[in-house]
C-alpha cells in the first residue's frame, strides 16, 4: 500500500495537507493511521503531527488533536466530530522541528458516521480499541473465515454468522490468581452523554468478574457497569448511562480467578445521545461554564449579602507599579480590599456554580497579593457540599511574590454536588 510523508528537506517549515470541503449534519468520527519515527533519543523540539478543524465562516483553525510520541509501528487516532450545519475542512500539519532524523507519515484518513467509541469489530483497525497486553490473558479477535482463527463462538452478533468478528478473552492461559484483561476504547474528544450499549456472552466455571469502567486522563477509574449473570449462552444486551464531560476512555475489564474460569465475548458497542431509561440525555456538564475571566460580569459566580461586599470587579491602568488584569492586561479582575472592612478574619467569600458529584475537576486560577505583612493564609479555597453544611479547606496561599500574577492548580473529586 501507499502512504504520504513529510518532506524533511525544508528545515523548520510546516507541511500542510488540507481535505476537500466536507459537510455532515450527523456526528462522525475521523480515524487517522500515522507514524512518527526518529533515531534520536530526546529532542527539545520534537517532530509533531497536528490535526485542525477549519470551519466555514471562522477566522482560525481549531486544534482537535496533536501527537509527538515517536513509535516504531503505525498508530491509530480516533477523533469525534460534533454534528454541525457548517461546512468544514480537516487540516493536517506536520512539524519536523530541529530533529533531522525524524519522519512523519500518514497511511490512512477515514471519516465514518457515528461515534468513535462505537465498534462492530469487522474492520482490521478495530475502531482504535486496544488490548492492554498481559503475558497471560488478552483480548483477541474471534470469528471470521481465517484459517486457524482462534474462535470460541459459532457466530458473531453483527452478522449472526461465522464470518463475523467479535472480541473475546479466555481463561485458558491464566497462571496467577486474579489475572486481568483490559480492552480500552479510543479517548472521547467531545462532550457526550447518553446510553452506551454492547452485546456480550459469558461462560464461567469459576468466578469471572466482567466490569466496565470510565478512565479519565489523570488515571481515575469509575465503575459504571458490572455483570450480574453467571451464564449467558446467547448474546445478551447490556445498557448503561454514560457521561463524558471531558476526555474519557471506556475500559472493558475481565478478571479471572483460575485457568478453568471460562470466557467473555464482546460485540457491537454503540452509543445513543438519549439515556437508556429513554429520558433525553441531559446536557453534559460543560467545564467552561464553571470558569470566568470577569471581563463582562461575574459569570456564574456570586457573593452572599451576609458575607458583605468583599469582592469588587475593577479595572486598573497598567503601570510600572501595578500589573493590569491577567487576561489581557487591560481588562477586569476581582479585588478584595481589607481597607474597606473593620472585621477581623476572612472577608470576601466568592461562591462558584454548583459542580456535579463524582467527576474529577482541576481548578486553575491566578492571584496577586499586595501590601500584606504576613502572606500565609491570606487567600483560601474551600469546597462547600450541597446546602453549605460541610466545608473543607483544599488550598491556601503559603508564600508568593508580591504584586505579580501567580498560578494555582488544585485537583478534587467529591461524591456529592459541591461549590468552590
Amino acid at each position: 500500500g501507499h502512504y504520504i510523508s513529510v518532506d524533511t528537506s525544508y528545515e523548520g517549515e510546516k507541511a500542510v495537507l488540507s481535505s476537500p470541503e466536507l459537510y455532515s449534519e450527523e456526528w462522525s468520527c475521523v480515524r487517522l493511521i500515522y507514524q512518527i519515527a526518529t533515531t534520536s533519543e530526546t529532542s527539545s523540539d520534537p517532530a509533531r503531527l497536528n490535526l485542525y478543524l477549519r470551519q466555514e465562516g471562522e477566522s482560525f483553525d481549531r486544534l482537535l488533536w496533536s501527537a509527538k510520541e515517536p513509535s516504531d509501528s503505525w498508530l491509530i487516532a480516533s477523533l469525534d466530530l460534533v454534528n454541525s450545519t457548517k461546512k468544514y475542512k480537516i487540516v493536517l500539519e506536520g512539524e519536523v522541528g530541529q530533529d533531522k532524523s525524524a519522519s512523519i507519515a500518514v497511511f490512512e484518513i477515514k471519516i465514518t458516521p457515528g461515534y468513535c467509541i462505537e465498534c462492530d469489530f469487522e474492520e482490521n483497525h478495530l475502531c482504535g480499541f486496544v488490548n492492554r497486553w498481559n503475558p497471560n490473558v488478552n483480548w483477541f479477535v474471534g470469528g471470521g473465515n481465517i484459517r486457524n482463527s482462534q474462535s470460541i463462538l459459532p457466530k458473531d452478533h453483527t452478522l449472526n454468522s461465522e464470518l463475523g468478528h467479535y472480541m473475546y478473552v479466555d481463561s485458558v492461559y491464566v497462571k496467577h490468581f486474579q489475572e486481568v484483561a483490559q480492552l480500552i476504547s479510543p479517548k472521547t474528544t467531545a462532550l457526550m452523554s447518553g446510553c452506551l450499549s454492547f452485546y456480550y456472552q459469558l461462560k464461567q466455571e469459576s468466578s469471572i468478574v466482567f466490569t466496565v469502567y470510565l478512565r479519565d486522563t489523570s488515571g481515575f477509574y469509575e465503575e459504571i457497569w458490572k455483570t450480574d449473570s453467571a451464564l449467558s449462552a446467547d448474546w445478551v444486551l447490556a445498557e448503561v448511562d454514560f457521561n463524558a464531560p471531558y476526555p474519557m476512555e471506556v475500559i472493558f475489564e475481565v478478571a479471572f480467578n483460575s485457568a478453568k474460569g471460562g470466557y467473555v465475548a464482546l460485540d457491537d458497542i454503540s452509543f445513543s445521545p438519549v439515556y437508556c431509561s429513554n429520558e433525553t440525555g441531559m446536557t453534559p456538564f460543560d467545564p467552561a461554564k464553571a470558569g470566568c475571566n470577569f471581563e463582562e460580569d461575574l459569570c456564574n459566580f456570586y457573593q452572599e449579602h451576609k458575607d458583605g461586599p468583599g469582592w469588587s470587579r475593577v479595572k486598573v491602568k497598567r503601570n510600572v507599579y501595578r500589573a493590569g488584569d491577567h487576561t489581557t492586561g487591560f481588562g477586569y479582575y476581582l479585588l478584595a480590599n481589607t481597607k474597606f472592612t473593620s472585621q477581623p478574619g476572612y472577608i470576601g467569600r466568592l461562591y462558584g456554580p454548583t459542580l456535579p458529584g463524582n467527576l474529577q475537576f482541576c481548578l486553575r486560577f491566578y492571584y496577586a497579593l499586595y501590601g500584606f505583612f504576613k502572606m500565609s493564609g491570606t487567600l483560601a479555597v474551600y469546597i462547600f457540599e450541597e446546602n453549605h453544611v460541610v466545608q473543607e479547606k483544599i488550598w491556601s496561599v503559603l508564600d508568593s511574590p508580591k504584586g505579580v500574577w501567580t498560578q494555582a492548580e488544585i485537583s478534587f473529586k467529591k461524591p456529592m454536588p459541591c461549590k468552590v
